[in-house]
Formats: C-alpha cells, sequence, structure tokens
C-alpha cells in the first residue's frame, strides 16, 4: 500500500507518531516497574507500529532507517523498535504463524530490557568496556527473560527467544524445519546483528545497510545466509532512507524498493560537487543511468535534507 503525503503538515503528522511511538517505549523500557499490565503495554505498541507499517512499508522504512543511523541518542529504544519492525515484515515475507510472529515481536521490544541504560551508555562510549559493563552485557539474555518474568510474561515463547537471542545452532540448514523457539532466536539473532551494524556509535561510524546485509548473507552459516535472504528481500539491498553515490558522482537518498533490488527509486540529493539539490531530483535506477555505485554511511550526508519533499517524489514513483 503507498500514499502520498500531500503537505509537510502530514510528513510531521507522521513523523511525530513514529517519535512518539520511540519515545513511549523508550519510557516503558527504561522504566518497567513502573508500568501496569506491562505485556499489555507491549502489545499495545506492536499495534501502533503495524498500524504504522500499513500506511506504506518504504515510508515507515525511510523513516525508521533515518532514525536509526543519524543519532545514538536514545539507542536502545530505537534499536528495539528497528528491530520490531523488521521482524514483523520477515515474519510476514516467511509466513510465520501469528503466534511466533507475534512472541517475535514482542521478544524484539524487549531482548535488551535489562541493560536499557547500560546500552544508551554504551552507544555513546567511545573507550573500552569496563569489566563490570561486560559482566552486565554478558548476563543480559537471562536477566532479561527474568525480568520480563517478575513482570507477568507467560509467553514461554516470548520468553525463551529473549533469553536466548545472541545464542546459535547448526541443527538444520532449514530455518523453517527447526522448533519454533530455535527459529525465532535465528531470526531475531540476525535481525538484531543487522540493526546494530547501521546504528552509529561514538566510537565507530554506523555502516551502510548494504554493506551489513552482505556481512549477515556471506556468513558461513546456512540458517543465516537463509534468513539474511529473506531480510534482504524485506529491505531490499538499497532500504528506503539509506544513501547512495551513483556512477555520474552524485548523491541520492533511496524513497523505495523495487523488485530489482539493485535498482530502487532514488532522490539525487547532492549534485557531482557535493553540493545540495534544491530541489532533489527524481530518478528510477531501473531506467538504466546513472547507475547505483555504492552505498554510503549516512555519516557522509551531513545536509538538512527536506524529507517531506523527498518522500513525494517517492509517492510520484510509485
Amino acid at each position: 500500500m503507498s500514499f502520498i503525503l500531500k503537505s509537510e503538515d502530514e510528513y510531521e503528522d507522521l513523523l511525530g507518531l513514529w517519535s512518539d511511538l520511540e519515545a513511549g517505549l523508550g519510557i516503558v523500557l527504561s522504566h518497567p516497574h513502573s508500568v501496569q499490565q506491562f505485556a499489555t503495554r507491549i502489545e499495545q505498541y506492536d499495534r501502533w507500529m503495524q498500524n504504522l507499517i500499513q500506511y506504506d512499508t518504504d515510508v515507515a522504512l525511510y523513516l525508521l532507517f533515518q532514525l536509526a543511523s543519524h543519532s545514538p541518542v536514545g539507542y536502545s529504544a530505537s534499536h528495539a523498535l528497528v528491530c520490531a519492525v523488521l521482524c514483523h515484515l520477515l515474519a510476514q515475507e516467511i509466513e510465520l504463524p501469528q503466534t511466533e510472529r507475534d512472541s517475535l515481536v514482542h521478544a524484539a521490544l524487549t531482548m535488551n530490557l535489562a541493560m536499557t541504560g547500560l546500552q544508551d551508555q554504551l552507544a555513546n562510549q567511545r573507550g573500552r568496556l569496563t569489566p563490570e559493563q561486560e559482566a552486565a552485557v554478558r548476563a543480559h539474555e537471562a536477566r532479561s527473560a527474568e525480568l520480563l518474568r517478575t513482570l507477568g510474561i507467560t509467553d514461554a515463547l516470548w520468553l525463551q527467544t529473549v533469553q536466548q537471542h545472541h545464542q546459535e545452532t547448526s541443527l538444520s540448514d532449514d530455518v523453517m524445519r527447526l522448533a519454533a523457539p530455535q527459529r525465532l532466536v535465528h531470526m531475531l539473532n540476525v535481525v538484531d546483528r543487522y540493526a546494530a551494524m547501521i546504528s552509529p556509535r561514538q566510537s565507530r561510524e554506523g555502516r551502510s545497510a548494504t554493506e551489513s546485509a552482505k556481512s549477515l548473507v556471506a556468513t558461513t552459516s546456512a540458517q543465516h545466509n537463509q534468513v539474511g535472504q529473506a531480510l534482504l528481500r524485506v529491505v531490499g539491498l538499497f532500504p528506503p532512507g539509506t544513501y547512495v553515490q551513483l556512477d555520474n558522482a552524485t548523491v541520492g537518498v533511496v524513497m523505495r524498493r523495487r523488485s530489482e533490488a539493485k535498482r530502487p527509486d532514488v532522490a539525487i540529493v547532492l549534485n557531482e560537487k557535493g553540493q545540495l539539490m534544491r530541489p532533489p531530483s527524481l530518478h528510477s535506477s531501473v531506467a538504466g543511468n546513472p547507475a547505483i555505485a555504492a552505498a554510503l554511511p549516512a555519516s557522509r550526508v551531513q545536509e538538512h535534507l527536506n524529507h517531506h519533499l523527498i518522500l513525494q517524489l517517492g509517492a510520484q514513483a510509485v
């Protein structure tokens, strides 16, 4: 489904809804014991997220990748939301049963519950982890699952996925033949790694989404390759909201996926001299030249872009 953002107010309203969702999630994750009916609140955020995605998946991905790649502030909530959206889309792609989809998305939203504050701190930390921080990171899976139990979560699949989301198994080369807990652990593991790679830290830049995707599908694990390929089908090699260098030295931001993963619709935002294009120029790489030469990390584009205008161009390309 696609729609046209008819005015800048509509864009700001939609961006505000995503921002409110992230902010609300951040409060819940930071102060879980202050939340009445924790499970119900997570389910409400899940429905809110699904309602925003159904407006237009490309616009949702555009806003999410912009959010994830530009700032480490509030990293834990941003990362959880990105992972939840990607898990939702991945579950649709491989046709997971609804109950598994729900457990997977709820696990994505809460997998780092026991280290929310630490995760935000580490995103802004330039130095190496202290021994105490390393110990907390190692223990966070089990501690997060236990915290969820104390908050009234009884969904065994949700709990097990959280408790094992950094573990790997090699029981089968077909992820759909795994038992449900192992399947969800695999899926969340891949999504978690992908989302972490594209997000910036004070100690390093975020990698381009394309580099991150290629690293996942190049792994020697057949299961991760399978899930990585499905994730690549979902978001594209060049996802909406990410930046690309074209072979004529211009720079564009991807607006919409196309069936051919390497040829999305692009808004050219910087000319060959690196100057801001006013207005940006619509280019469908399906049509040919200029072709995409490389993906760029978000840190390479410092100019303030008119994202409302870019998304309007994207709607015209539908």
